[in-house]
């Protein structure tokens, strides 16, 4: 028997945040199998993410009792931002209520969500992320040339626990006249020294990798950094934060660092003995992982299917503690952006309204 799936997100053209690119690439990979549904009451299992698109897997599941939901995880929130421990709150509790299955992107992704407080599911894997291979690949990599080694940074987000502060200290400390620096994405500092590519889609992203010889990520408890994935599968080792899921990504293809007491060392590090780093490069294809997330829903379906296994039930109750936790939520993010530009509230507002399950949620389940 072979299920089908449908991945319940609301994905964004060009270019974006990792997790929205990662499930572009795992979505590809389902049609390509022949086991990806687009229409999600016709898929046998329904992957989540996070905590989005909630009040559509409550509606999904009222709709659908029967349906396997697996849960795809990142974070936890709080290590990731340095704040919004209610999302945290929100995702356990989503999870508790959902899930028949749960994938962590990360191990340390995994040992930190329970020691938040995430309660463990009989069915769950961890599974790294991987790249769309069309456009993430090695054809074109220039060869490393000594003559000034080429480092590269991308990062969508522009929040300061990204590595500013790392890239800050690079831009006043490396030596430039051995070295050259690009970094791609949104900043919250300026350059002095690093050139700086304001966001671009994935196969300029992939070709601007290719052009370079390091990467380097400086990132504070990243569950599973996209973007290093990205750099990796383009040939480029790395110099990395030892934080988050960086040193399981990297194993032996890079050096790590603490602070700025010893990035600039661990960049020379990598730059003596480049090819040796670069042969050391190991991750797993996007065939591998998503034929990993495959077995996953088919496991659980098969025992489904056997008698074994019985779906979540989902109850008034569950659901309306859920539901406080979103109201609350909402509540402190009208609090704290009501300095924000007009647009922008509404926009949140908007996005926040549309992921509450109190929306007609209770209203269809009365009836």
């Amino acid at each position: 028997m072979f299920p089908t799936l449908h991945i319940l997100y609301k994905f964004t053209v060009g270019p974006w945040g990792g997790g929205n690119q990662f499930l572009k690439a795992l979505r590809s990979y389902f049609r390509d199998a022949g086991v990806y549904s687009e229409d999600p009451k016709n898929a046998d299992i329904i992957l989540f993410n996070s905590h989005h698109s909630l009040k559509e897997v409550y509606d999904i599941k009222k709709k659908y009792p029967k349906k396997i939901l697996i849960h795809r995880i990142d974070g936890p929130i709080f290590y990731v931002r340095g704040k919004d421990e209610l999302i945290d709150e929100i995702i356990f509790q989503a999870n508790r209520i959902f899930a028949d299955g749960t994938v962590f992107q990360s191990n340390w992704s995994r040992t930190k969500n329970y020691e938040l407080g995430l309660s463990r599911n009989l069915n769950e894997r961890v599974i790294v992320n991987a790249p769309d291979p069309k456009i993430f690949n090695r054809e074109g990599k220039k060869p490393f040339e000594r003559k000034r080694i080429r480092l590269i940074a991308t990062s969508w987000s522009a929040n300061i626990r990204k590595g500013f502060d790392i890239y800050k200290f690079i831009d006043n400390n490396l030596d430039f006249d051995k070295y050259q620096m690009t970094f791609v994405g949104n900043s919250c500092v300026k350059f002095k020294n690093i050139k700086w590519i304001k966001p671009v889609p994935n196969q300029q992203v992939a070709k601007l990798l290719k052009e370079h010889d390091i990467f380097v990520i400086a990132s504070r408890s990243d569950p599973c950094s996209n973007a290093l994935i990205e750099a990796l599968h383009c040939g480029l080792p790395a110099v990395a934060r030892n934080d988050g899921g960086h040193p399981e990504i990297i194993c032996k293809a890079g050096e790590l660092f603490e602070d700025t007491t010893d990035v600039l060392t661990s960049i020379e590090m990598v730059s003596n003995d480049f090819l040796r780093y670069q042969e050391q490069i190991r991750l797993s294809t996007l065939n591998e992982v998503g034929k990993e997330y495959y077995n996953l829903a088919q496991s659980i379906y098969n025992e489904y299917l056997k008698g074994n296994y019985r779906p979540k039930d989902v109850n008034f109750f569950s659901v309306g503690r859920l539901d406080f936790k979103l109201k609350r939520w909402i509540k402190w993010q009208k609090s704290s952006i009501k300095f924000q530009p007009y647009h922008r509230i509404l926009n949140t507002l908007q996005d926040l309204w549309n992921r509450s399950i109190l929306r007609k949620a209770f209203a269809k389940y009365k009836q």
